[in-house]
């Protein structure tokens, strides 16, 4: 599946692959148009498998996007673990999850093994803002219980809980002027965006909390006073009222940086994903660390400072838990996975059907 190129906005010929899989393991497949306001060229992939005892539904869920570079794979396996040449991803991120999925369903009706309905949803642009699971239609779906395959670490390891992440986005409006021969009457936005930067706190600010530039554009020639800098900004907390606290702190220090040396600002914030945490002592934990324990593993509960699906779905009011798959190095040329993290993951989405 590697080698079906899918990078977020271009997962169409995955998802016709995809279909086509989940309809040949007997499920009824429906594409929504989670896509309709993104310009993507697909929906999400969902799917029913209907179960021969009347039980509970349980949704399995993996994004079929992958980050950049992601075309073109090569992938290549070398004592037992898989990698990409080295000039792509690999797109374990989350393809080692589809394959769980997949595996695991084939293993159940193989054996005939009893099981209450089976759903899938397989995502778009999960690395591109969630827009997947945040369009998703949620009316065709029965389950109240949500797995989501998409975490590195050891297969075993749960994630309970994860952050809000805040987007926030300013341009910083200065007032051009020849650098050479009258820079006083100009305002470089250059250096008020350096004031702002120089007065936030960034980075880790406590355990729970973190924020971060990631790009500062503007400027052109050394002999004009920069009029415009534009500066993309995130904050994530597992905490609610923390995150909104470091999001007014750096926004304080946009509108203090701007007000000292009489530039202006156009700003906008908003809530990216929600945070999300769910109960130790929650039916889909119980039911979750029943099936680590029916393959020989331990059961390990985490929190992470990374946003997945899991956090749109949660929000939707699904039970959902983002479960590890044993990738490692994602969204990197270096990104790897064994063999046997695909197959152990395998293992536990299929004790999951079971216990369900």
């Amino acid at each position: 599946m590697v080698k079906v190129s899918s990078v977020s906005g271009k997962e169409g010929k995955f998802a016709s692959l995809l279909s086509e899989k989940l309809k040949g393991l007997g499920f009824e497949v429906y594409i929504d148009n989670a896509n309709k306001d993104s310009g993507g060229d697909t929906g999400n992939v969902l799917g029913r498998l209907k179960g021969t005892l009347n039980t509970q539904p349980v949704l399995l869920c993996a994004h079929m996007d992958t980050v950049v570079p992601g075309e073109n794979i090569n992938p290549v396996i070398r004592e037992g673990i898989i990698y990409s040449d080295g000039t792509t991803v690999l797109g374990g991120d989350d393809k080692a999850g589809i394959a769980a999925i997949l595996e695991a369903v084939r293993h159940i009706k193989e054996n005939n093994i009893p099981h209450g309905d089976v759903e899938v949803a397989f995502t778009i642009s999960e690395e591109n803002g969630m827009t997947g699971a945040k369009n998703m239609d949620y009316s065709w779906l029965r389950s109240k219980l949500a797995f989501v395959l998409d975490s590195s670490g050891d297969v075993g390891t749960v994630i309970i809980q994860a952050p809000a992440q805040y987007k926030i986005l300013t341009a910083i409006k200065g007032k051009s002027a020849h650098a050479g021969i009258s820079p006083e009457s100009g305002i470089s936005a250059i250096q008020v965006a350096a004031r702002a930067i120089d007065k936030m706190k960034l980075l880790r600010i406590d355990e729970e909390t973190t924020a971060n530039i990631g790009s500062i554009n503007g400027g052109g020639s050394t002999n004009i006073v920069c009029d415009k800098v534009e500066i993309f900004m995130e904050a994530r907390s597992l905490v609610r009222s923390k995150v909104d606290a470091q999001v007014k702190h750096m926004l304080e220090c946009i509108e203090s940086a701007c007000s000292e040396y009489g530039a202006e600002h156009e700003t906008t914030h908003y809530l990216s994903y929600p945070e999300f945490s769910i109960s130790k002592d929650s039916e889909a934990i119980r039911l979750v660390d029943s099936a680590i324990k029916k393959i020989g593993l331990e059961t390990q509960l985490k929190s992470t400072g990374g946003g997945s699906d899991t956090n749109i779905m949660s929000g939707k009011g699904l039970q959902a838990v983002t479960l590890a798959t044993g990738m490692t190095d994602v969204h990197t040329t270096s990104e790897s996975i064994a063999v046997k993290n695909i197959e152990k993951t395998a293992e536990l989405v299929a004790a999951i059907i079971r216990e369900a």
